[in-house]
């Protein structure tokens, strides 16, 4: 069963950036789909970046042009560098595959304020 070990969260400014990284127990990493989530409070878990083993991203419209992802498979690790952090990304950050399986990690805590 896959594990993910997510980090790099915590509490910015608006305006600030945050690299959160997930470290992922599944082989073959280089081939998976891997993706970022977030859940807000009181919201449902959405999407927030996707990419293939070929590197291929897709990012969701909401943080298009803020966020990229990335992933190293030496550390089979993906990687999420969020800039211009708004208020509205305050959620709890998850990494999971791109068709999600149950075993959701921990996640890590993104909190915008000032």
């Amino acid at each position: 069963q896959a594990q993910f070990v997510e980090s790099g969260g915590g509490l910015v400014q608006p305006g600030g950036s945050l690299k959160l990284s997930c470290q992922v127990s599944e082989d073959p990493f280089e081939y998976l789909l891997l993706a970022w989530y977030r859940q807000a409070p009181g919201k449902e878990r959405e999407l927030v970046a996707r990419i293939t083993g070929g590197g291929t991203i897709d990012i969701a419209d909401s943080v298009k042009g803020r966020f990229t992802i990335s992933r190293d498979n030496a550390k089979k690790t993906i990687y999420l560098r969020m800039t211009s952090l708004s208020i509205e990304d305050t959620a709890v950050y998850y990494c999971n595959f791109g068709n999600p399986s149950p075993s959701w990690g921990q996640g890590t805590q993104v909190t915008v304020s000032s």
